[in-house]
């Protein structure tokens, strides 16, 4: 009896930790091309994220609203040529360019596993995105070369972007371990425009799209019970974009102030593999990504990883 007590109230206690959910998620996401060994910073080099997300209350959702969920974030990206310190304005295959920026999204998750985003993002491109002091720290932080070139970087202009993102269950294995979404995006803004389509394989312990943390939906109560506990697959997404400008190659649409720019390919495939882990409390994922050329220039094919951290709070 005296070990009886103890094991129903930590059973209860477990079980009471299932059954919590949460309103509230924060965390971060870093990419880097390091995370594949490559030792280069081409040409996409470095992305840093964060994320504060809140579910909102179900109580006047209509029939066909799973969830709804906001999102607040702020992030940074840095751009090289094939080398953090390519000197000399001639060698160079793609410009110097930053991104910073603040920006909100809202999502709606509907009962038939469609997932609706709407996103903006304002900032800068240019010196003011604080990418060549970023990359500078960085590198003397863990001990790497001196970045040299960012005088030639993309010259300052002001970044508005606006995104729509649109996902939907396609089909699911009956013993629920394999799925496959379509997905589409269209992007229109002074820093990126452009829009295209993936399809999304998930395989392993899986949620409904409007429980996954896949699109960061862990949070909130769902009418639908989860399919499980916590969630444990992999994933791959093939997608093709359709890029129609990219002030970070090109410069600003409304000068030709930057001293280094270049076309962009129209046509930029990639391929996507991933690795996620969630429960109610956490949320770990990796991913690597492989891209066609984007540049018109010598430039090649690049590919860079990904890591992302979410933690849940606030009981509802």
């Amino acid at each position: 009896m005296r070990f009886f007590l103890p094991a129903v109230i930590l059973s209860l206690l477990v079980s009471n930790s299932f059954a919590q959910s949460y309103k509230n998620e924060f965390g971060f996401k870093t990419e880097n091309d390091a995370y594949l060994a490559t030792l280069n910073d081409r040409y996409y080099t470095n992305g840093l994220f964060i994320y504060f997300r809140r579910a909102i209350n179900p109580e006047k959702f209509g029939e066909k609203i799973e969830k709804k969920i906001y999102e607040i974030s702020a992030g940074q990206k840095i751009y090289t040529p094939y080398w953090g310190q390519v000197a000399n304005k001639a060698d160079q295959d793609r410009p110097f360019a930053g991104y910073l920026y603040a920006g909100g999204a809202y999502s709606l998750f509907y009962k038939n596993e469609s997932v609706l985003k709407l996103s903006t993002e304002i900032g800068t491109v240019g010196p003011n995105s604080l990418a060549q002091d970023a990359q500078s720290f960085l590198h003397k932080t863990v001990g790497f070369y001196t970045p040299a070139g960012w005088e030639y970087q993309i010259k300052n202009e002001l970044a508005l972007n606006l995104a729509a993102n649109y996902s939907r269950l396609l089909y699911r294995t009956d013993d629920n371990i394999v799925d496959f979404s379509g997905q589409g995006y269209a992007n229109l803004g002074t820093t990126f425009s452009g829009l295209g389509g993936s399809v999304l394989f998930r395989a392993g312990r899986l949620n409904q799209l409007f429980n996954s943390a896949y699109h960061n939906a862990v949070i909130g109560n769902s009418k639908t019970a989860n399919l499980n506990k916590s969630e444990f697959f992999f994933y791959a997404k093939p997608q093709l974009n359709v890029v129609a400008y990219d002030a970070t190659i090109q410069g600003s649409l409304f000068n030709n102030d930057s001293p280094v720019t270049f076309g962009v390919k129209p046509i930029v495939f990639e391929q996507q593999f991933g690795v996620n882990y969630s429960s109610k409390r956490f949320t770990v994922d990796f991913n690597i990504i492989f891209k066609t050329k984007e540049v018109k220039s010598v430039a090649k094919a690049q590919n860079y990883g990904g890591l992302s951290l979410y933690y849940r709070f606030g009981k509802l």
